[in-house]
């Protein structure tokens, strides 16, 4: 993943063309038993496959994927909700719904899908933890829920979590 990063200081002192090198020396040598999947964004990856000619001839095949939709990231929200035992409350579950419409509305190229639900649900449960802390009895329905309040709003969402630069 984000194989380009081998090239970005291609005229440094850093490995990256050698580790090049060696990945198409490996893969002339073992061309029958040894495959490579490398992966990134569009452009940077194009830029790494052009930076040099023995990337261009052994890398021919190209898949690209759609961003998640709205719905599909709520789903992956879901299954980080799952896995840690939250459940979502109805008001959170709507502004989630909004949350996730405003940043797939505004991506770029840069779009980081999972990764954006990630660091929203690394958010939630931080803010969820500064709100159960002040309450003077717990169980565990509050331990557990998420509440519209835990949720940041979704234009601070778009700005900080998804790494959005200015508004478009």
């Amino acid at each position: 993943d984000e194989a380009y990063a081998l090239t970005q200081n291609m005229m440094g002192n850093d490995f990256g063309g050698e580790a090049i090198n060696t990945l198409l020396k490996r893969m002339e040598d073992h061309r029958d038993d040894f495959a490579v999947v490398v992966a990134g964004y569009t452009e940077p990856m194009k830029l790494f496959i052009e930076s040099n000619p023995g990337l261009r001839s052994r890398f021919n095949r190209y898949f690209y994927f759609d961003h998640f939709k709205p719905s599909e990231l709520f789903e992956i929200f879901e299954s980080f909700c799952k896995k840690s035992d939250f459940i979502i409350s109805e008001d959170a579950h709507e502004k989630l719904n909004d949350t996730f419409e405003l940043i797939y509305e505004k991506k770029d190229d840069s779009f980081g899908n999972a990764r954006v639900v990630r660091n929203l649900f690394e958010k939630c449960i931080q803010n969820q933890a500064n709100r159960i802390v002040k309450l003077p009895k717990l169980n565990q329905k509050i331990l557990k829920t998420f509440e519209e309040s835990d949720i940041p709003e979704p234009k601070d969402t778009q700005k900080t979590v998804g790494f959005f630069g200015e508004e478009k």
